[in-house]
């Protein structure tokens, strides 16, 4: 009877663990472009502006830097705050901030906890690194963080709301795929020695030439 019990309840615990699916939308997030793309399995869903690290890339403890590689989404806290919510080690305080409020910093939003999934980056749970609303969103686009990945708080409310535990989470040095299409779109300029197309220019009038003056710039 024990032997019969114990069979039926490690099947009941394999069936669980096989309904349990890893979230299938992943994060992309680029240091070169300071962007974030979100997907859904290979559909794009949005790219938004982020910042990493002032203090440059690593996984080391007390670096302060961003790391590298594949991570997913450990916890998230936060579900149900209003925008700008302020969190201190990771519960609310019930204070509640405007975007670039003057001199404050802290988490605010959500909060999006990363594990690392590789040796490169297994210090980042223990490092408290996050992808975490900022009140700070006039240095959104340029690196200004100390570790974490920090987003406006409309758009890190975008992402939480998107994803689910288990997201993986790829931090790369490079640019997003699509970045240099976008920058061949730009028209480059002409070399000095092009044709000119189009009837030429009428001669210059006999004027006296006077000596240039060079404007501040």
């Amino acid at each position: 009877m024990r032997r019969r019990s114990a069979f039926l309840l490690l099947a009941l615990a394999l069936f669980f663990s096989s309904c349990v699916t890893k979230d299938d939308h992943r994060i992309l997030v680029s240091v070169a472009d300071q962007r974030l793309a979100l997907y859904h399995k290979e559909k794009l869903l949005g790219r938004y502006p982020i910042s990493t690290s002032r203090f440059g890339l690593g996984d080391r403890p007390g670096s302060r830097g961003t790391p590298l590689g594949k991570l997913e989404v450990a916890k998230m806290i936060g579900d149900g705050a209003p925008l700008g919510a302020v969190f201190k080690s990771r519960r609310r305080t019930g204070e509640v901030l405007r975007p670039d409020a003057p001199g404050r910093d802290p988490i605010v939003t959500r909060i999006i906890w990363l594990k690392g999934l590789e040796p490169q980056n297994k210090h980042a749970f223990a490092r408290c690194i996050y992808i975490h609303g900022t009140p700070e969103e006039r240095n959104v686009g340029h690196p200004a963080s100390f570790g974490c990945v920090r987003m406006r708080s409309m758009d890190v409310l975008t992402v939480f709301n998107a994803i689910g535990v288990g997201a993986t989470v790829d931090i790369i040095p490079g640019s997003l795929p699509g970045s240099q299409q976008q920058t061949a779109l730009i028209p480059k300029a002409q070399p000095a020695n092009a044709p000119i197309v189009g009837p030429p220019p009428p001669p210059p009038e006999p004027q006296t030439i006077a000596a240039a003056v060079s404007a501040p710039r």
